[in-house]
């Protein structure tokens, strides 16, 4: 099945994995002896940027990402712990930039 839907278009590829988590999109699902818990996932050669602040976006713009990196941490978090690790993943992703 994997085979005939990475010949569907060429810049598509799909793997499979077995283990004891599954990610899709910025999701990760974990399965620990039957409770699954879900966070947010970031893909290890994705860098932590965003638009500088000093760029000359309208100001809504700076709003916009960090309210929807924080919706998305408590819409993805199913555990406190999961909720912080990313509330301080997003800021020092913002204290990086600046």
């Amino acid at each position: 099945m994997l085979k005939e839907a990475n010949h569907f278009h060429p810049n598509i590829k799909l793997t499979g994995e077995i283990g004891t988590s599954v990610t899709f999109l910025d999701l990760r699902i974990n399965n620990e002896h039957g409770i699954l818990s879900t966070a947010v996932y970031h893909k290890e050669a994705a860098e932590p940027y965003v638009i500088p602040f000093k760029s000359d976006h309208p100001r809504h713009t700076f709003r916009n990402i960090i309210q929807g990196a924080l919706a998305r941490a408590v819409y993805y978090s199913s555990t406190l712990k999961a909720f912080d690790d990313e509330r301080r993943y997003v800021r020092l992703m913002l204290l990086y930039n600046g």
